[in-house]
């Protein structure tokens, strides 16, 4: 039976009661973490040194700390309005801070990128897995207790939860635990109100859980990712990207400023298809793309299949872009694919499903049902043991019989196939604007898209044939830290071992992507990291460590092109990507491939490629930016035109830190102009910076002022 409860240590004490004193406790990915049940159990585990606790979870979300007095004056006014009274992770806090004791272990598969470059302990419990293996590693670990966060309904069968945005893993964890442990496993529920509420794969009955708490005293904020700036390599490298993703195919992207780029890019070519073909000349150099590209618009449009459902997915939606729907039944999916059929019920339809046996002649009661929830049939179709009965009228169960036929067809001609979706995720996360328009879909928007596990989002198992029908030109577009002049893509650790984030699905994805007909991975990666002495390539001669190996290499987009690698040899994969590297780097990679005899020694970087660098990009795409095709944030922002002001230009001075030469010049211009002091005091005020306490302070004070002169918000003096 499920027990309702009003306090968090009400759940724990019942836990400890049903389990003892050992609890090997997961926790959703992200957003769907019951933060309070979870600090619960964190505090009950300090106060009690015999209680065991082991957290298993991934990507433990934290509220942004700015690294400086002068950030913080900028930060903590935007963190405070953005995260309201959001309660953080206080693991997360003892873990940072080097406090947890000894009975208290926390373990992650996956970390925010970077997040935990530093913490010992993190990394020395990181547990590394593929998505889709996830549940199966938690079961082997012996977990015992299950804790989400989850949306609510009233129904008139009762209270109705939703996993809402982390169906991902939960339902293969609960079901196999129950079957592994049943008398010892435990499912928790915290209700949030303004969590979306998901529909179909995401939606259980209450008993599907132990214990559900419900305390308006919990109800803090959600957790909001804010939308990234998208540099202006992010944008030459998502232009280079939609060029690959084929109208009426499958779309998958990832978070952070590439995915809200690529989504943007998406909608220009949609919307203002000359516009995008325009940027789209203006940053090709490249002489032969060596792979397919598209231009036209989304006529038949997209459907996306992702693990993580983000923002810029719901503005392809609202674009018309992701259109596309699917249907979970595969004689109508290939009917789709080969124009047999139309979504529209009609003649043609009724007289493929009938040659295909999808509508048999005579009807029992579940094929009767089956067909009436695809719209094939009538609602008010009943089967009685003297034939059929529609709306009262008797009709012989045979359709092959004209009459019967004719009536039913009449019933439902001209709707539409019902049930089709047009994206499967398997979680979300990302801005508050996101989740208030998921909480305002109607009814028809709700019902196009299905939250579900990883094990179909991001496999081919559970139904090859569907799912192959399903994903039909699929682009899955991720991103790497770097390539090696092999092909083999670095994305999750460092050589030395360090854990910068994790596999995830990213390993899934390509894989698939070589298994499904038609499908492509690509992997985007920025040319460079670092800035002035610090600046590095990312495409490099090999290295230490491998997320994806080399005999999985597809294709790779930097800011400067489209290399396909997929069946090539070591040489062209050399010459391919040496093309698509920065300038400053390529004859280093070139003299590399060809001292170890991976290019010939007579090998020559092809003249399209020598002009591989930031400036080239930055004027082909200046006259978009002027006229606001490609803002700073594509899909919006909470920040107000100050503060995304400021913080551009904070963003510009600590670049400079890197690059001594340029500070010194720049601060030399600096020191030597006169701003409108007047019309800087607002900026100044904000940061706390209108009376400098130190000469550093003072510094930055005068490069902030040519900064915001530059950008045409003060007078020149």
């Amino acid at each position: 039976m499920t027990i309702l409860f009003e306090s968090t240590e009400a759940c724990v004490d019942h836990t400890i009661a049903r389990l003892g004193k050992e609890l090997r406790l997961a926790a959703p990915l992200g957003l769907g973490k019951p933060v309070q049940l979870l600090n619960a159990f964190f505090q009950r585990a300090l106060a009690d040194p015999e209680l065991e606790l082991h957290i298993y979870t991934a990507l433990s979300l934290e509220l942004p700390k700015p690294g400086s007095e002068i950030e913080a004056g900028l930060a903590d006014p935007i963190i405070e309005r953005l995260f309201g009274d959001y309660e953080p992770l206080q693991y997360m806090e003892a873990l940072r801070a080097g406090t947890l004791p000894p009975n208290i272990h926390i373990s992650e598969v996956y970390f925010k990128a970077g997040s935990m470059k530093g913490v010992p302990v993190a990394q020395q419990n990181y547990i590394s897995s593929n998505y889709t293996h996830i549940a199966r590693d938690l079961c082997a670990m012996g977990v015992n207790v299950l804790v989400q966060m989850v949306a609510a309904r009233e129904t008139e069968a009762g209270l109705s939860l939703s996993l809402s945005c982390n169906a991902d893993v939960t339902v293969d964890l609960m079901r196999q635990q129950r079957e592994n442990q049943p008398d010892n496993f435990l499912c928790l529920a915290q209700i949030h109100p303004e969590l979306p509420f998901m529909e179909h794969d995401a939606e259980l009955a209450a008993e599907a859980f132990d214990g559900i708490l419900r305390n308006p005293a919990c109800d803090k904020a959600l957790f909001a990712v804010p939308n990234s700036a998208v540099p202006l390599a992010d944008y030459a490298t998502a232009l280079h990207a939609s060029r690959l993703v084929v109208d009426g195919g499958t779309l998958q992207i990832g978070i952070g400023a590439l995915g809200d780029a690529l989504a943007h890019s998406c909608i220009l070519r949609h919307n203002n298809n000359e516009a995008w073909r325009a940027m789209v000349a203006a940053v090709d150099q490249q002489e032969d793309s060596n792979v397919a590209v598209e231009g036209g618009t989304f006529n038949q449009g997209l459907y996306v299949c992702t693990e993580m459902f983000v923002y810029g997915m719901l503005r392809l939606m609202e674009a018309g872009i992701v259109k596309r729907r699917v249907y979970d039944n595969l004689q109508l999916q290939q009917g789709l694919n080969n124009g047999a059929i139309s979504t529209v019920i009609d003649e043609r339809l009724y007289n493929y499903a009938r040659d295909c046996d999808l509508l048999p002649r005579v009807l029992d009661q579940a094929t009767l049902e089956s067909l009436q929830y695809w719209g094939l049939l009538p609602a008010g179709l009943l089967l009685e043991d003297s034939g059929l009965s529609l709306d009262g009228k008797a009709l012989v169960n045979d359709l092959e019989q004209p009459a019967t036929r004719a009536a039913l067809l009449a019933a439902v001609a001209g709707g539409e196939l019902r049930h089709g979706r047009v994206l499967h995720g398997g979680f979300f996360l990302g801005p508050r604007e996101f989740y208030r328009k998921l909480r305002e879909l109607d009814a028809s928007g709700r019902e196009q898209i299905c939250m579900t596990s990883v094990q179909r989002t991001n496999r081919l198992l559970r139904d090859y044939p569907l799912y192959c029908a399903q994903r039909r030109e699929a682009r899955f577009i991720n991103t790497g830290m770097m390539v090696s002049l092999s092909g083999a893509v670095t994305s999750d650790a460092l050589e030395d071992g360090t854990v910068i984030s994790g596999v995830g699905g990213q390993y899934n994805f390509v894989a698939m992507a070589h298994d499904l007909p038609g499908a492509r991975s690509i992997l985007c990666i920025r040319s460079t990291r670092g800035s002035g002495r610090k600046l590095q390539s990312n495409i490099v001669p090999f290295y230490g460590h491998t997320t994806i190996p080399r005999h999985l290499r597809d294709i790779i987009v930097t800011e400067y092109g489209i290399a396909d690698l997929r069946g090539q040899s070591d040489a062209e994969v050399c010459r391919r990507l040496i093309a698509i590297a920065d300038s400053r780097f390529q004859q280093e990679l070139a003299d590399f491939a060809c001292e170890h005899g991976k290019l010939p020694a007579d090998y020559e970087i092809p003249a399209a490629a020598r002009n591989n660098n930031p400036e080239r990009l930055a004027d082909a795409l200046q006259t978009w930016i002027d006229d606001g095709l490609l803002p700073e944030y594509p899909l919006g922002t909470e920040l107000t035109e100050q503060e995304q002001a400021l913080s551009a230009s904070l963003r510009r001075i600590k670049a400079l830190s890197d690059e001594p030469t340029a500070f010194l010049r720049q601060a030399f211009r600096a020191l030597l102009h006169q701003g409108d002091a007047e019309a800087a005091r607002p900026y100044l005020e904000r940061i706390q910076l209108e009376c400098p306490d130190s000469s550093k302070e003072f510094i930055i004070q005068q490069l902030l002022l040519l900064e915001l002169e530059q950008m045409g918000l003060l007078k020149a003096g």
